[in-house]
Order: C-alpha cells, then structure tokens, then sequence
C-alpha cells in the first residue's frame, strides 16, 4: 500500500495523479469553500455595503433600465437575467434576496420597489415571482451612480460572457444604513441599520476630523435607527463601547400608548414592535401567557393592525398599573428583544475584520474618494479625446476651400490631411465623419465656445487631482446632497427609533398582580387537584373519580402558594392562580409539577414564609427548615431532605412547640428538646430515634406544658401529660406509647 505521509506525483497517460495525506487535501477543499462562503455569499463589503447576490440584482435591474420613474417589470424576468447572466445559483434564493430589497419592514431605505405581495410583518411569505413585478428605488440608484464612468473595477461573469461591477460607487454609506446580516464559516454579521442624514453628518465631520474620538461620533450617530421603529433603552455608555469595539447589543422595545375609554377604563395601545419581530407569532405568544395565567393582570389581546400595527392589550381590572403590565410584557415576550451587533465585514472586499463603527465610515470614505479621483480622471480622458477632435474642427473650418478639394480630389484623402495640416490620426478621422450640414460659418463659434468650456472644465479637474483638500471637498458637497435626498427633511428620512431611559419601575412580585379572591383546594388521593370558588363548609360531601377519595382540602386565596412535599424529599410550588377551576374533577397534579411516578405526594399546605418545618425520612434522619427556603422555581422542585435507597421522606409538619415527639413502627415513642434538632437548608440530617428493626413511623412537635395529645378511634382528643417516662436524648430508642396510642402509630392531629 502506497504511504499517504509523503506527495507522491505519478503520471497516467498525459494525466497527473496526486497524491496526498487525507486530512490536508479535505483541510485544503474546505478551506476553498470556506473563504468563497466569507467572500461571496455571507459577509457584505464595507464599501457598499452589499453582498454579491444583492449587488448583482441592483446591476441586472440596471441593465434591464427599471429606473424608479420607468415601469415594472415581472420578478420572474429579473431573476432570470440574475440566473442567467451573474449569479448561476437557484431562482428561489435569488428571489427571496430580490424581495427582501423590498420589504420596508426589514430594510431602513429599501433598494426595490415592490409592486404585490412581498410579504409582511405578520411573516407571511412573499407571492410568487411570476405574480409581483419590481424596479429600482432612488436610494439604489444613488448606489450606481457613476457606473459608466470608470468609477469601479469590473470583472467577468462566472462563464467570462458578460462583465460585472466588483463594487457599487455608493454615494451613501449603505452598510450602516440597511445593516446586513449573514452567517459565513467560523463568523458570522449582523449590523443594524441606522438613520443616513445622521450618517452623512458624521461623515462630513469625520472628512475634517479624520482621528475623532468614538465619543463625539456617537454625538452624530447616537443609537440605530430601525425601519419598524421603536424605542431604544441601552445605556449611551454600552453603545459607544459596541460602536467602539464592533460587537455588543441593544435594548429594543415596543412603543405603546394608553388609549382612555371613559368611564375610568382604558387599554393600552402598541403601535410599533422591536426589529425582526414577527407579529403574528408575537401576538400568539402574548396569548399562550395570558391562557397560562402567567399574566393575570392581563385579560386579552387583539390585532386591529391595517396599514399601522396596532395591538391592543386589555388590562383585567382599571386598577391595573399601566407601566407594570408592560414592564411584566417585556420581560415575558419578544415586545422587548435585544438586538446583538457584530460589525464583521469585508475590508476592500477581501479582509474580513470586526469594525468599529470609525472604521466602516473611514472604509467608505476611503472608498468615495477612489471613487472620485476614477471618474474624474475618466471625465479627464473624455474631455481630452474631444478637445482633440474640436482643435481639428476648427483647423478644418480654417482651411475648408483646400479641406473640401482634398476629399474631392484624392483618393486617399486622410494621410495627405495630416502631412498638410499637421493633424492626428483621431482629427482627420473626425474632419472626414463631418456631415455637411455642420459646414457653416456659426459651426466654427460654437466649437470656439465649447473649446473654451471645456478647458475650464479640465483646469478645474486637473486641480481636483491635484489636490487632496479639493477631493474632500467635493465629497462634502456629495454628502451634503446625499443628506438633502435621504435625511430627515426627506419623505421618511426622519428617525423612527425613540432613544429614551429605561424607567425605574421596582419588581413587582406575581401576587401583586393577581387578583384576591377565596378559593377551596381541594385535592384526592390520586392526585387531581382543582380550586373552587369562595370558602366553602370543608365537611361536606365532594364528587371525585371512581375509586378516588378525599386526601386534601383547605380555604386558600388566588395569591397564596401551594407547596406539596414528595416522597422523594422535593418541594413542589404551585401559585393558587394556576390551579383548574372547581367545575369537574379538577387536572391531575402531576401535569404541574415533575413529581415522579416512583415518588408519593406526602404533604399539601399553604406556603407561610414566617414558618419553620420538621422533615424526616422514614429511617429516623431528620432537621428543620424555614419554610421560606423550601419554595422551588422551577417545575422540577427543589431537593430539601435527601434520602438515599430505600429511605423514604416522611414527615413534613410545622414546627409548634418546643420538644420533638418521634413514634417508631415498633411503637416505642421518644421526646427530645427542639433545640437539638439542627435547622438547614438542605441535607439528610441528624438521627432523631434509634430502631434495632424497622423505621420511623410518625414524628411531629409539641409544647411541654400542654402535654402529648392525639385523637383516638373516635375522634376525641387524648392528652397525656405526665410525660417523663419517654423525655430522652436524641437518637435513643424511647419507651413503649402510652395507654391509647393509636394503633397505626400516627398523632392524627
């Protein structure tokens, strides 16, 4: 077998064979493939702002004349003259990167003008391309300004049948202006779009000020400005610091409005959503809170959006806090969302590099100066060809009696032009293309007039090259207009995105938001648990399942908490709010909490934060915890009392007195002072009372003075107040259970 460690190169018929080691050829290919997908798919170019699909959408639309003042043409003739000519990849992707140009919901200056559907904010899907029709808007057009004039390098198409622009002219900074956003190979974009007029000022400054601090750029460019809107609540310090640094996030919120209804009632009013938020599924979500209680302030949603959003949100009660229903909204639901920056972009097309904001503007001015100095120095040639040619016109009009004879006379007229006139190969072969009409005497004064024009055009040219302050002077001046056609004086020019603080609002526990109301809980031994409306008699007779049986059944209120102990020694919370109304058997309790099907439900009990409890396993190990330590976050619990093998969690009593009474399955009873007992939060504890067989059976906590009491077969309460006989130390054995213990060893009470 051939060794793959060394390059070995065999010749096959004229042919050559590599071979190499596996890991650098794959190392090699996907490299290829990963610097195509950074260079001409994913990453936009710092000096247009565009990646190459979008760039050769714009030059196609160019070349078919779609201007914005011409007529519409099929989506589907644009995509194909795309595929065809530029971009040989599939019509689907060409076309959802055509549509996108043209959705003012994604985009801050659109560079499509869309005629039918191409979407919408709800995140319905554009129609197909053979329905909706496109041409060019005047932001894109400022993009190609200047095409024709040797303004950029081009290059040949994938078969070298047609040539395309390596980059627009751009005559605004179009990366900071729609953003971009892309995911490459190990990088990936995305960049939020800002306002221009504020773009351009900075610009102009930075012309005058090319080392500006980061601080005084953000006094032109404070935040993003967003095509749907909103209102920016990230700190001015955290903004520079992205904008300085490249990558970093921003705070966006909704922008809503109190609607008065009269009569005390009102509702709120969201009239613009975060960027990229998709309403519909925004409205869902606002509504699964609410069916979840998780919300309880809030008693429904509706769209009544037409050509504005417009989501309105009932509060359940008029005595609602405005400022915190919202504030609970923004942190449960996408009406708040944080915009994550990563300014990572292609310098010169080529170097891909995380930006600082004075980066990409100095990229993009960089590149309008090249920009300028091209066409300038294009016009320059231009004007030199044709002072050529009116030199010769007016030579020829000097001479015309002996010009006309020569044509008329000589076969070959032009070589004995230039012997006699001294003129150029370009002046005799213009004088010859004169047309007759053009032999009049007023012919010669308006070449004169021209000539002396166009010397005084290529003096100031010749000086613009000559001079770097006159460049950036004229790149003011482009600027300038740029800010007059697309600021804020223009139609939609103006900042859509609010920058305000965020307001100082404290947290406002759940329960604050809950209406309070009495509730019975009532819960079976299987397990279905439901809440039943108002306070009612605990004695009377209940409806459960067949072969089901009360367990649990006490008053509560909607704003209390219901704690259940498991067997495995979790705690379980469950608001009150939550629990199935009292109509039918109620849900089974398990759906709400993940109480293991291995695991028994030992105790149910309103959650009091002033309380302490008892806890033991059923080996005798035991402690006490405040109960406030015992509440669980999240659906799976929370471990207080750990207990290993066949240990079982027993006991969860509040503490009541002042001694601790332990009854073994042997019967025998030890009472031990409290204080011996150690308080924790979590853990297995100490020994309470020492078995030779057996576990413990039941334990709780009395107050010496009022003596042991239980409840005997029928139902009385016993006391038993001599009580020195079974007064022992923690972890002994105890005496056998007074006369009329209960025979299932349990206090009942």
């Amino acid at each position: 077998m051939a060794d793959l460690t060394d390059d070995n190169h065999d010749d096959h018929e004229g042919g050559a064979t590599i071979r190499e080691p596996l890991r650098r050829a794959i190392g090699d290919r996907y490299l290829t493939y990963a610097l195509s997908t950074i260079m001409h798919r994913a990453l936009p170019d710092a000096r247009d702002g565009l990646k190459p699909v979008h760039r050769r959408i714009l030059y196609a639309m160019r070349g078919l004349k779609l201007d914005p003042a011409g007529s519409y043409r099929k989506c589907a003739k644009i995509v194909g003259e795309v595929m065809g000519n530029y971009h040989p990849h599939g019509d689907q992707a060409i076309y959802d990167a055509l549509a996108r140009l043209a959705q003012d919901f994604n985009l801050r200056y659109p560079l499509v003008d869309g005629q039918g559907n191409f979407g919408n904010i709800d995140g319905d899907n554009p129609a197909a391309q053979r329905y909706t029709e496109a041409r060019l808007t005047h932001a894109a057009q400022a993009l190609m300004v200047g095409l024709s004039e040797n303004a950029v390098d081009f290059r040949p198409n994938y078969d070298g049948s047609e040539m395309e622009p390596e980059v627009l002219p751009a005559t605004f900074p179009n990366l900071l202006a729609n953003g971009s956003t892309g995911i490459a190979v190990g990088m990936a974009t995305n960049i939020p779009p800002h306002n221009v007029g504020e773009l351009c000022d900075a610009a102009i400054h930075m012309i005058g000020a090319p080392n500006l601090r980061d601080e005084t750029l953000m006094d032109y460019v404070p935040a993003p400005d967003f095509p749907t809107g909103g209102v920016l609540i990230e700190p001015r310090e955290s903004m520079m610091n992205s904008y300085k640094t490249g990558r970093g996030a921003f705070r966006l919120r909704s922008k809503w409005e109190i609607e008065d209804l009269g009569r005390g009632m009102w509702q709120i009013v969201v009239t613009e959503i975060p960027y990229q938020v998709q309403k519909s599924r925004l409205i869902e979500k606002i509504a699964e809170l609410i069916n979840l209680k998780k919300i309880p302030i809030l008693a429904d949603v509706r769209d009544e959006s037409a050509e504005d959003i417009r989501l309105v949100l009932e509060p359940r009660a008029k005595t609602v806090d405005p400022a915190v229903l919202m504030e609970t909204l923004f942190k449960l639901c996408d009406l708040e969302t944080r915009f994550s920056m990563n300014m990572n972009v292609l310098i010169d097309g080529r170097t891909p590099k995380v930006c600082s904001m004075k980066e990409v503007l100095r990229a993009f001015l960089d590149h309008r100066r090249a920009v300028l100095i091209r066409r300038s120095q294009h016009r320059m040639d231009k004007i030199d060809h044709r002072l050529e040619v009116l030199e010769g016109y007016i030579v020829a009009f000097l001479n015309l009696d002996r010009v006309i004879a020569i044509i008329r006379e000589e076969d070959e007229p032009k070589p004995i032009m230039m012997v006699e006139f001294t003129l150029s190969d370009v002046q005799a072969e213009a004088i010859l293309n004169m047309r007759l009409r053009s032999l009049r005497r007023l012919e010669e004064m308006e070449l004169r007039t021209e000539l002396d024009t166009l010397q005084a055009e290529r003096a100031d040219l010749d000086d613009l090259l000559g001079s770097e302050d006159l460049q950036w002077g004229a790149i003011k001046d482009q600027l300038r207009d740029a800010r007059k056609k697309f600021g804020k004086d223009a139609e939609g020019g103006a900042r859509r995105t609010v920058i305000e603080d965020a307001p100082d609002i404290e947290e406002v526990p759940l329960e604050a938001m809950i209406e309070r109301e009495p509730i019975t809980v009532v819960c079976s031994g299987m397990g279905w648990v439901r809440a039943m409306k108002g306070h009612i008699d605990l004695s009377q007779e209940l409806k459960y399942k067949d072969g089901d049986e009360a367990r649990f059944a006490f008053h509560a209120e909607t704003t209390d908490k219901l704690v259940l102990f498991g067997s495995n020694g979790r705690f379980y919370t469950i608001p009150c709010s939550e629990l199935p109304g009292g109509r039918g058997m109620g849900e089974p309790i398990r759906l709400m909490v993940d109480l293991p099907n291995d695991a028994d439900m030992m105790e149910l009990f309103i959650h009091d934060p002033a309380r302490r409890l008892l806890l033991a396993s059923s080996v005798g190990d035991g402690f006490v915890v405040t109960e406030s330590e015992v509440l669980a976050q999240t659906r799976t619990g929370k471990q207080v009392l750990n207990v290993k093998g066949d240990a079982r969690a027993q006991v969860c009593k509040p503490v009541m007195g002042d001694h601790v009474v332990c009854v073994g399955e042997n019967r025998k009873v030890l009472i031990f002072p409290l204080e011996d007992l150690p308080e924790m939060t979590r853990g297995k504890g100490v020994r309470l009372q020492k078995y030779k067989d057996g576990g413990l059976s039941d334990a709780t906590t009395m107050s010496l003075d009022v003596g042991l009491q239980w409840l005997d077969p029928a139902g009385r309460t016993r006391t038993e107040v001599e009580l020195a006989d079974w007064i022992g130390k923690r972890a002994t054995a105890g005496r056998m259970a007074p006369r009329g213990f209960p025979h299932d060893n349990r206090f009942n009470l």
